[in-house]
């Protein structure tokens, strides 16, 4: 299939209103695309389903399914978008209002307010920027965020009763493979100024030790041989991150996904923790509805093929593939939402005691920025 044909296929898909997904996997070049060929709504019910998932912040039950079974698949090898530009030198990004600052730094104080109080140690605080738009074509924006994001998971999805979303995640929830487990822990952030040998101040390492805490101890009784890297920096657009990887081994035993899932989202790098108290003061105090913004997506239990492992004993076998199940699910960060002529951003931060409610707005100016720069 050809690039043209590719983003054809995906234009007329939506001229239908039927459901679809677009999107390629960090730091590759293959753009996949599942095209619904009903208007059908569809859940994952337990997580034992084949297809594509989108599931919002506060409800996995509402997880919604774009079956394998009932999608034409497609995809191309290698996505060059040479040309396509976006805004990255423009000042053409909107400045939020005065109100929204006030509203944003008072939400801050509560959050902080409440850890001093013990009711948790972090929470991660959000808010939404809508942004008129003069171009409403989502797939010109998707093909800015492919040509601007290699390393993130960029997508564009859409169901005629659900709406339509776009984005470009850092951020890993849960890769499986047969039984091999992979999670990432990102947290922090600051600007990216050219280099990623920065200073990180004690708030940014303690929020992601937060994260890095909670996914090991919850995934602790599932699984055997956790193995956890060393903190680095990472670059995501124009902000800089701290992120460890975390991997281990499922015990056979621990076959029940959606059980795992439902342990671990949302993790403390978009609630906090405890997570059951942050998530209430968060649906409390937010005053609006994050609908998909921080929850997750991506492939579920789609067959992948995997080169066994060199050795001796392999010799005669390299020629061979073997086929593994796999899930790979991403967090909905760096997202927005498309209505007619407006696009809705979302973006927040992470909260904990030492946190300044000024530096945390200006960090969510920062997060809209980025991704508002592929509107123009």
């Amino acid at each position: 299939m050809t690039l043209t044909n590719f983003f054809n296929s995906i234009a007329e898909q939506y001229d239908k209103q039927l459901p679809f997904v677009a999107y390629r996997k960090p730091n590759t070049t293959k753009v996949l695309g599942l095209l619904q060929e009903t208007p059908e709504l569809h859940f994952a019910t337990h997580f034992t389903e084949k297809g594509f998932v989108f599931s919002p912040f506060d409800a996995i039950e509402n997880t919604v399914l774009l079956p394998l079974e009932q999608c034409k698949t497609m995809f191309i090898d290698d996505c060059n978008l040479e040309g396509v530009t976006s805004s990255e030198d423009k000042k053409n990004t909107s400045i939020p209002n005065n109100n929204s600052k006030h509203q944003h730094i008072r939400l801050v104080e509560k959050g902080i307010e409440a850890i001093k109080n013990k009711t948790f140690k972090k929470v991660v605080l959000s808010r939404k920027e809508d942004v008129a738009l003069s171009n409403d074509n989502p797939i010109d924006f998707f093909k800015r965020l492919l040509n601007r994001y290699t390393s993130a998971f960029v997508y564009c999805w859409y169901h005629p009763k659900v709406g339509l979303w776009l984005g470009a995640t850092p951020e890993t929830l849960i890769k499986i493979e047969g039984h091999r487990f992979s999670i990432m822990a990102l947290a922090g952030t600051q600007n990216y100024k050219g280099t990623l040998d920065v200073i990180w101040q004690d708030k940014e390492k303690e929020e992601q030790q937060f994260v890095t805490d909670f996914i090991i101890d919850n995934i602790a009784p599932s699984v055997d041989n956790i193995k956890v890297t060393e903190r680095e920096t990472v670059k995501a657009g124009n902000l800089l991150h701290l992120k460890t990887m975390i991997s281990a081994q499922l015990k056979p035993e621990s076959s029940n996904l959606k059980e795992i899932i439902s342990v671990l989202h949302p993790t403390p790098a978009v609630c906090g923790l405890p997570k059951e108290e942050a998530k209430k003061f968060i649906l409390k105090h937010e005053h609006y509805n994050r609908e998909f913004y921080s929850g997750f997506l991506g492939e579920l239990n789609l067959e992948t093929k995997v080169a066994p492992r060199s050795g001796k004993r392999n010799i005669e076998n390299r020629a061979y593939t073997l086929t593994r199940k796999s899930t790979q699910l991403y967090v909905n960060l760096r997202c927005m939402q498309l209505n007619k002529s407006e696009a809705t951003v979302y973006v927040g931060g992470g909260i904990t005691k030492t946190s300044q409610p000024e530096k945390e707005w200006e960090e969510t100016v920062s997060k809209t920025i980025t991704m508002k720069k592929i509107l123009y």
